[in-house]
């Protein structure tokens, strides 16, 4: 599921929820519950996120294991 993809690229950047928070501009707690899965997260969101990790929104959603799809 996408909340388990969010955490990993988090904690694979060392980055804390606040940060993440701070990137898209939300309170923690509402971060948080997207990476527990107790709220869905919104496709801007998602949007943000694949492009802050370099990423494909595939990938976070989970229909593709393929970190990287994409050459430069």
């Amino acid at each position: 599921m996408y909340f388990e993809r969010i955490e990993q690229l988090r904690e694979d950047s060392d980055l804390t929820q606040q940060e993440v928070a701070d990137i898209l501009v939300l309170n923690r707690e509402v971060y948080r519950r997207y990476e527990k899965g107790e709220r869905e997260i919104p496709v801007w969101a998602v949007i943000r996120l694949s492009k802050f990790y370099g990423t494909s929104t595939d990938y976070i959603l989970g229909l593709t294991s393929e970190r990287k799809p994409y050459k430069k």
